[in-house]
């Protein structure tokens, strides 16, 4: 049994939006996102790939297709395969995401 503690993949970069695995496969993949105040994920697509975000602490803005929500602990959002996707910390907290997408894109 693989087991990973999830504290343990929260790390922030003062440059950029942080990514980091915990779990990864050929057919998904199971990060952390860690956004200090003012980073963002900028708007994207994936064409065969869902992704979902879980908010474990702060508050994010997200963008998902043509709609926009501030999204707090607790609460998860779905991109489905194709939908425009992106994510902005514009609070003054940090922002931690379980972020999931399968299947993994190539």
């Amino acid at each position: 049994m693989e087991i990973k503690s999830v504290s343990d993949a929260v790390a922030f970069s003062e440059e950029k939006m942080k990514k980091n695995a915990i779990f990864d496969s050929q057919h998904l993949f199971y990060d952390t996102y860690c956004l200090l105040p003012g980073q963002s994920q900028k708007v994207h697509a994936h064409e065969g790939s869902d992704k979902v975000y879980y908010v474990l602490s702060g508050t994010g803005h997200f963008t998902v297709g043509e709609e926009e929500r501030d999204l707090g602990e607790g609460d998860a959002v779905i991109a489905r395969a194709g939908d425009p996707h992106g994510v902005s910390n514009e609070g003054a907290e940090n922002l931690i995401l379980l972020v999931t997408m399968a299947p993994r894109p190539s």
